[in-house]
């Protein structure tokens, strides 16, 4: 906003005044500034005058509105009923004419009485200011003067400067004692290299690799710009394993050439959890400031997708233009549970970085808006239409569609330092109502997390939900009712049941969904479910269950996942996803996801690593495996929060 200046102190000149000789005999400047202040004062007051005189005039029938095309806006005049009809001809019940016209009159007076003082106001600061000797005045003339002049030093420097932000501590460099854990975490690391090689060769700058074809490759989710998301995507990864040449091959691109001003719609959702949360996840690792600010410019670019009646976020967003809109095929033009549900964290981490209060109000906005909202059987539909606030089709997952969102609520409170209990409070009811209705044994004692779909469950899960066992065991501390021994249990029987999942298939690799049903468990049963994707939920589960318990089954799980990778997805332009989990000659997709860098690797290194790695009383990672660390907020209120309470 800019600020009004009392003087115009541009180059230009106002005629001078003839005062008389013994008036101003101080300096030609001087002189100048203070004839423009007076005569400002004298017009200010003369047009103040005028204005108020025209309302004061004598009351004339002829002219009871203003000829200003804005009848009775600025001062309503109202005509005396007749006949006991309004102008509109409709019968006057008794004394309600009256009444209205008295109000009406009342107002209109009111009105007049608050011109009244602004004008009287108005002359008494003119007479002040006419008194005041010119010293006085030249002293007034330079403070205001002084008071622009830092005005436009402040814009000149932009905004202010990113707060200090104490930098968390990676501790250990994870390196286990057994000589077998080592080697096993050297192979994972060669794997690494192997996947990043392949895409600085092949798919630099690009957001994916196709590593048959050798050349980038790109989804609609990242529109139709080359914003080189695996670079972003793996940096955490590349410094967590000590790979510091290949970070700062990413760190130089960045600089260089990610830039957020492009004409490209992108998912909320993704760009969310792999630009943001990789860009503040390598800004905290490594403290280099590009990292923070790029996440920032981004952030920006988002923000344009709240802007919906409910300021619930549109999925897709034009970075350049900021207009917003839904999938086509989302339940009639809903948001998506898991999407909008998916922001805390990293919004979260961006107030705290920029004082800047918007990231943090936008989310807590939704958590409200969905606090106040009916839930049918206690469970969140997937769907919500960002322009009635309604839900859509009563769809209920913990795999796509609704997995991160009860993931987020579990870290929203772990990353403030256990004390949102707001958010652990809305992650207890809404698992217990998830228990009740979606989680089942089946007939041969494998415990499945199913699909809610209107009243129905569908006895059919997904590789997405397998990341669900980490979740429980990293949740069951702080359970409702000492139930911590239950949640570590289910954690262990859902990890059990994933790995199942990759046993009976015929490349030890995990479908993208299977069915307990008809004899069927833990087996895909149409082609379109069979293929994997690189995905990591099953490793992902692995890593919490291994922190937690120990138990050597889940590093000799790991390694069984990680070898059948090496065997079945490897080529020699980096890695591909498979089509078919059940075929021993499998075809490939040629794709290697940038979340295979992020994640499936990140979780694989992690599994055979000493705790002290990345220890959980530090760091909390995001749906994409980005680390963010744990804001101790004990003494600290974020910018548009209320204070936290334990």
């Amino acid at each position: 906003m800019t600020t009004p200046a009392l003087l115009p102190l541009s180059g230009r000149r106002i005629p001078t005044l003839s005062p008389g000789a013994s008036s101003f005999t101080h300096h030609r400047a001087t002189l100048r500034l203070s004839e423009k202040f007076i005569l400002l004062l004298i017009l200010s007051a003369f047009i103040t005058l005028c204005f108020g005189a025209f309302f004061f005039l004598p009351d004339n029938s002829k002219h009871k509105r203003f000829d200003l095309g804005l009848e009775d806006v600025l001062i309503p005049h109202i005509d005396s009923p007749k006949e006991g009809k309004h102008s509109s001809g409709q019968v006057i019940i008794h004394g309600q004419g009256d009444h209205d016209e008295n109000r009406h009159r009342e107002e209109e007076e009111s009105l007049r009485n608050k011109i009244r003082a602004d004008h009287e106001r108005a002359l008494q600061e003119a007479k002040e200011k006419l008194r005041k000797s010119r010293k006085e005045l030249k002293a007034e003339i330079q403070t205001e003067k002084a008071k622009v002049v830092e005005d436009l030093k402040k814009k000149e420097a932009g905004p202010k400067p990113l707060p200090p932000v104490p930098m968390p501590k990676v501790v250990g460099d994870g390196e286990p004692p057994e000589a077998d854990a080592k080697e096993k975490r050297d192979k994972i690391r060669e794997m690494m290299k192997h996947a990043w090689d392949s895409y600085r060769q092949y798919g630099w700058g690009h957001n994916e690799l196709k590593p048959l074809a050798k050349k980038g490759h790109s989804t609609n989710i990242f529109g139709n710009s080359q914003l080189g998301a695996t670079i972003v995507d793996a940096l955490d990864t590349l410094y967590i394993m000590g790979l510091h040449e290949e970070f700062k091959d990413g760190q130089e691109w960045i600089e260089q050439n990610l830039d957020f001003s492009v004409n490209a719609e992108v998912s909320v959702f993704e760009v969310n959890i792999r630009f943001i949360g990789g860009l503040l996840a390598a800004y905290y690792l490594s403290g280099q400031e590009v990292f923070k600010v790029k996440a920032v410019q981004l952030a920006e670019k988002l923000i344009p997708a709240f802007n919906t009646p409910t300021g619930i976020p549109w999925a897709m967003v034009n970075l350049k233009s900021g207009v917003g809109r839904n999938w086509g095929w989302a339940s009639a033009g809903s948001s998506i549970l898991a999407e909008f549900g998916t922001l805390h964290m990293e919004f979260v981490h961006l107030t705290y970085l920029t004082g800047n209060p918007v990231y943090y109000q936008k989310v807590m906005h939704i958590r409200k808006l969905l606090a106040k909202m009916d839930r049918p059987n206690g469970l969140y539909p997937n769907y919500l239409n960002p322009r009635t606030g309604r839900w859509g089709q009563h769809h209920t997952s913990l795999g796509g569609l609704g997995d991160s969102f009860y993931e987020y609520l579990l870290k929203a409170w772990l990353m403030s330092d256990k004390t949102d209990t707001e958010a652990r409070k809305t992650y207890d009811d809404a698992i217990e109502a998830i228990e009740r209705h979606l989680i089942r044994k089946s007939n041969g004692g494998l415990t499945f997390i199913g699909e809610w779909k209107n009243g129905h469950l569908e006895r059919k899960m997904g590789h997405l939900a397998c990341f669900a066992g980490g979740m429980f065991a990293l949740g069951a501390d702080g359970s409702p009712d000492d139930k911590a021994g239950h949640y570590l249990q289910l954690g262990a029987e859902i990890a059990h049941t994933c790995h199942e999942s990759y046993d009976r298939t015929v490349l030890k690799l995990g479908p993208e969904a299977f069915k307990f049903d008809s004899g069927l468990e833990a087996v895909a049963v149409r082609q379109n479910e069979k293929y994997y994707i690189l995905r990591p939920e099953v490793i992902e589960t692995y890593w919490y269950m291994w922190r937690f318990t120990h138990d050597p089954k889940y590093r000799q799980w790991g390694w069984e996942a990680a070898q059948a990778i090496d065997k079945y997805c490897r080529v020699s332009g980096g890695f591909s996803g498979v089509k078919d989990v059940y075929s021993s000659n499998p075809t490939y997709d040629d794709v290697q996801q940038s979340f295979f860098l992020a994640e499936t690797l990140k979780y694989l290194y992690l599994l055979f690593s000493s705790d002290d790695l990345m220890p959980f009383e530090s760091w909390v990672f995001n749906t994409e495996a980005h680390p963010l660390p744990v804001l101790h907020l004990g003494n600290i209120t974020l910018p548009g929060s209320e204070p936290a309470l334990r």
